[in-house]
């Protein structure tokens, strides 16, 4: 494969690996495994999923479950509160799909109600200690009056309460992803149990990826919803999600510059390639970490060598003195991405070890 400019490489036995493990953990736990596609983006990749006996999806945008349909996927969830002036969009899907929607105001479903011509199945945003956005997991009184004013639309089904413990991924290992995992599932346990006579076919949709890779206490979440898994990366990696091993992109940069003054080597591969999502470690800002070299495809990160900034095409790239010598102008290094799902977002395709292009999503297709 030429490479000669940043790269998206994927290692499709690692996202394989990625997939297997977590289907046969919601297995184990008799939880539904409602993959988040919002990571991949990629039906290519989506059809991996199916060799699993994986056939519902979530997704992060009405647009994007329309892609994913038109790839033969016809149970999907939008996992993010339903912009209503979609509306049309909405009733276009909802005529050819079992579409889920997601709502958290008494406004939204009085929205609905007044657009809707076909069956939906909707879920209640729920804010169990993320605080980004959703419904407080104790406001029972409202949580009510948004149950009530969806009953009375005979064209949706009440499915549940969703919720994301997204502030998981500022844990400091599993331990802590465990407590905020307890903590969260204890709230959504409490609000389904107050709800679940009258409602009885209600069922909990958990979706972080830190919890769903490595906590154990299942018992009473009906959906794991986790996107991030399929790739995984160097943030999940440091919080204890996942091994260095079980990363499965990286980005192929060419090395553009060196400054052997400050011990900093430049490549083609900035911002607008990998975002500037960071990790603080060890009293240092790190915006990706470079792996060793294999044979086809990248293994562990190299000590002491880490991308240290980003500006808008450029890389800067922290090298040891007794590495420093070892590159060339022109060598391509491998970089993991602190978040993957950005990552991908960015670059729009990705090219496996062999060099096959695999497409994405696109907003604007």
């Amino acid at each position: 494969m030429n490479i000669t400019k940043p790269t998206l490489l994927i290692d499709e036995n690692i996202v394989r690996k990625n997939i297997k493990r977590m289907t046969e953990r919601a297995k184990r736990f008799n939880c539904e495994l409602r993959p988040h596609f919002k990571t991949h983006q990629s039906q290519r990749i989506g059809e991996w999923f199916r060799d699993y006996e994986i056939d519902k999806c979530a997704v992060s945008s009405l647009e994007m479950a329309k892609y994913f349909f038109n790839a033969g996927w016809v149970d999907i969830t939008v996992a993010f509160p339903l912009n209503i002036l979609e509306h049309t969009t909405v009733n276009d899907l909802a005529g050819k799909i079992k579409l889920n929607l997601c709502v958290e105001s008494i406004e939204t479903v009085k929205a609905l109600n007044d657009f809707l011509e076909h069956p939906v199945g909707v879920f209640l945003k729920i804010d169990a200690g993320y605080h980004r956005t959703g419904l407080a997991a104790e406001n029972y009184a409202e949580i009510q009056s948004i149950l009530e004013a969806l009953e009375s639309n005979h064209l949706i089904t009440i499915k549940g309460f969703l919720q994301h413990a997204g502030h998981t991924y500022g844990a400091k290992g599993k331990a802590e992803i465990d407590e905020i995992h307890a903590y969260t599932t204890e709230k959504m346990i409490k609000l389904k149990d107050y709800f679940i006579k009258k409602y009885p076919d209600i069922i909990i949709s958990n979706g972080d990826t830190p919890t769903c890779s490595v906590s154990e206490n299942f018992e009473h979440i009906d959906e794991m919803r986790p996107g991030n898994f399929v790739f995984y990366d160097v943030m999940q990696a440091e919080i204890s999600s996942c091994q260095y091993e079980d990363i499965g992109v990286a980005m192929s940069c060419p090395v553009v510059a060196k400054h052997a003054d400050r011990n900093e080597v430049i490549v083609y591969g900035g911002a607008v390639h990998f975002s500037k999502d960071r990790i603080e470690k060890d009293g240092k800002t790190i915006y990706g970490l470079i792996a060793e070299e294999k044979e086809n495809g990248w293994g562990d990160p190299i000590s002491g060598w880490y991308v240290k900034k980003l500006s808008q095409e450029h890389g800067t790239i922290h090298v040891p003195d007794e590495a420093f010598d070892q590159i060339k102008i022109g060598d391509l290094l491998y970089i993991l991405p602190i978040h993957s799902c950005l990552t991908g977002n960015l670059m729009s395709k990705y090219y496996t070890l062999d060099g096959e292009e695999i497409e994405m999503f696109r907003y604007n297709s």
